[in-house]
Formats: structure tokens, C-alpha cells, sequence
């Protein structure tokens, strides 16, 4: 195992900057998940790591050892590619142990060790098949094998579930972290989707237009979003939005109710307010209102889907509440709204703190 160290770290296509100043410490034996929408700069730190790319600006050290001007095979890592990267004319012995018998090891080692690996990941059977001849999510067990038989010091995920169909990508990602858990190898996977990362990652970190938004636990980026993009992007169903102004007494005006907040904020400041859709409280007695436009039937849950402030809003309900049709009342726990600077986007934690009920 090895820790990453990652300084200052820029990438540019030509005047084209993709990445700007990354600062990341990816501890020893850790499972780091980079997640963010497409062309956020993820998989070209990934590859910057693995010296796929060659950074601009900065440094990434592996195991305390700066590795900018190391060939890739020189780095200790070992890469899982969304598209597998298999030989086709090769069987599955083979191509796990390809790089055995680059090295040089003998033949009877070199059986013994593909035996190993693939027991690890189930693959006992299928030895003699070609990929040809497997499912996707076998030949990602290849792919997995093939990158374990190196013994590497970090492992790299670049996307490697995405050809996979809803059912297999639940097994897979299941697979990997057990995988993990046991062999404890460094890693950072790369991925776009918000579930797999926060199932994933023993730390999460959220990337957008080159750059770090937030890192910390899955938990913890859930509770406290630092910016109204993390807001928008960590969650399924994600949060509600909506464009605010505090009133006279501090607290924040939507729908035409006056709303409390946890913070005492300047009167007449603009704010963008994100709500939860679990966090929202049906209630006959709310101030609050909604006219439920469809209904997301999701089996263990209900989305119910309204307008408020002229802006798409979401409710989620248990299977069994039945709330569907017209107008529904509803109020928000002043705990459970979160505040977002409209200028900056950023999260504001504090002005005044303001004495709250409890819920």
C-alpha cells in the first residue's frame, strides 16, 4: 500500500486549462471516490496519476516518492478502464497474467498466481474462455484480476462500471468494495454517478470545471454541502433550490412565507435555499403549499412533484402515505434548510447563530 500526494497539480491542452491547482491526499490503504459530471477534469487526474498524462503545473508523489517523470509501469499502479482493455484473441488466463510473463516469470508461477487471483474474483470457470465469450461484468472481473496480479500499489478506477446494465452495477460495486475491504490496496475510483460513489468511497470528492469543490465522508457531504453545486449533485432525489431574500427579522421568504433559519442573517441578502426532499414535513397545518404536478412511484418511497417559487420542487413520501392529488401543505425543520450565498454559490454556515426549537 501507498499513500498519494498530489501539490499543486494543473493540467492544460494546449492555452486550454482542464484542471487547475489540485491539493489532495489520498491516505494508505483508503478507497478515495472522485466524482463530478462529465469533462470535470476527473479521469485526467486519474490518469495524471497513473502517468497516462502529463501534468502542466505541480506534483503527485506516490509512497513519498515524486513520481512526475516515472513511466507509468514504474509507478506501482495499476489501472481498471471503463471499456476493460482486454485481448480478444487471448483467453482469460492469459490475459490475467499477461504481465507475468512480460516480466519474465516463470511458467508454473505464473499459473499458480492467475489460479489465485481468479479464485478472488470467481472466476475459476472461465479460464479457458475468450472475453468474447463472457458477460460484461465477467469481463470486468478480468480486467480487475488482470490489474490485482501485479500486486500494485494503488489501484486506479476509471469509470469501470459504466458499460454495465443497473442490476450488474449493484453486484460490481458490491464486489469491489468487498475486494477492497479484503486486499486494503489504495484507491481512487472515478466515476459520474452520485450512488456508486457515495456506497464507494470511504472519502469523497466532489469535482467540477477542474477543481475541488469538497472532500470529506459521504456523511458528511450529504449533511453539509460546501457549495450549492455539491448541493445539487450529491443526493437522489437531489435537493431543492430555491432563490430566497432574508426578511426583517432574518429569516428567509418563500412562497410568500416567512420562514426561520438557523443563522441570523443581514436583511434584504440574497440566498439560494436547499431543502432535502426527505426533509420536508406534509402537514395539514403547513404554511407551505404545492400542487403535486406527477407522481414517481419508486417502490420504498413516493416522489411527488410540485412547484414552489416558480421552481421545479420534490417531496419524498413513504410507499404507504397516499398524498397525491391538489394542494399539499407542507413545512420545512428551520434545521433542515440549508443556505447558499446567490452570489458565490457558497455555503453559508454562520452569520449569528439563532436559538431553534428542537424537532
Amino acid at each position: 500500500m501507498a499513500d498519494i500526494g498530489i501539490r499543486s497539480v494543473s493540467k492544460s491542452y494546449g492555452r486550454q486549462p482542464v484542471v487547475h491547482g489540485i491539493d489532495l491526499d489520498v491516505r494508505s490503504g483508503e478507497f478515495v471516490v472522485v466524482l463530478g459530471p462529465s469533462g470535470c477534469g476527473k479521469s485526467t487526474l486519474l490518469r495524471m496519476i497513473a502517468g497516462l498524462e502529463e501534468i502542466t503545473e505541480g506534483e503527485i508523489a506516490i509512497g513519498g516518492r515524486v513520481v512526475n517523470m516515472l513511466e507509468p509501469r514504474e509507478r506501482g499502479c495499476a489501472m481498471v478502464f471503463q471499456n476493460y482493455a482486454l485481448y480478444p484473441h487471448m483467453t482469460v488466463a492469459e490475459n490475467i497474467g499477461y504481465a507475468l510473463k512480460v516480466a519474465g516469470t516463470a511458467r508454473d508461477e505464473r499459473r499458480r498466481r492467475v489460479r489465485e487471483v481468479a479464485a478472488t474474483v470467481g472466476l475459476d470457470e472461465f479460464l479457458d474462455r475468450k472475453p468474447g465469450q463472457l458477460s460484461g461484468g465477467q469481463r470486468q472481473r478480468v480486467a480487475m484480476a488482470r490489474a490485482m496480479i501485479r500486486e500494485p500499489k494503488v489501484f486506479l478506477f476509471d469509470e469501470p462500471l459504466s458499460n454495465l446494465d443497473a442490476k450488474l452495477r449493484v453486484q460490481m460495486r458490491i464486489e469491489i468494495r468487498k475486494l477492497h475491504n479484503r486486499l486494503g490496496v489504495t484507491s481512487v475510483f472515478v466515476t459520474h454517478d452520485q450512488i456508486e460513489a457515495m456506497t464507494l468511497a470511504d472519502r469523497l470528492v466532489v469535482m467540477n470545471a477542474g477543481r475541488i469543490e469538497q472532500a470529506g465522508t459521504p456523511e458528511d457531504i450529504y449533511r453539509a454541502p460546501a457549495s450549492r453545486f455539491v448541493a445539487s449533485f450529491v443526493g437522489s432525489p437531489p435537493m431543492n433550490l430555491i432563490d430566497a431574500v432574508v426578511d426583517e427579522a432574518g429569516g428567509i421568504v418563500i412562497g410568500g412565507v416567512a420562514l426561520p433559519v438557523p443563522h441570523r442573517l443581514a436583511a434584504g441578502r440574497k440566498v439560494t435555499a436547499g431543502i432535502r426532499p426527505e426533509d420536508v414535513v406534509l402537514s395539514d397545518g403547513g404554511e407551505l403549499r404545492s400542487d403535486v404536478d406527477f407522481v414517481e412511484e419508486l417502490g420504498s418511497v413516493r416522489l411527488l412533484h410540485g412547484r414552489l417559487n416558480d421552481v421545479d420542487f420534490v417531496v419524498q413520501v413513504a410507499a404507504a402515505d397516499r398524498r397525491a392529488t391538489g394542494a399539499l401543505a407542507f413545512t420545512v425543520p428551520p434545521k433542515r434548510i440549508h443556505l447558499f450565498d446567490a452570489d458565490t454559490g457558497l455555503r453559508i454556515e454562520h452569520d449569528t447563530p439563532v436559538a431553534i426549537a428542537a424537532e
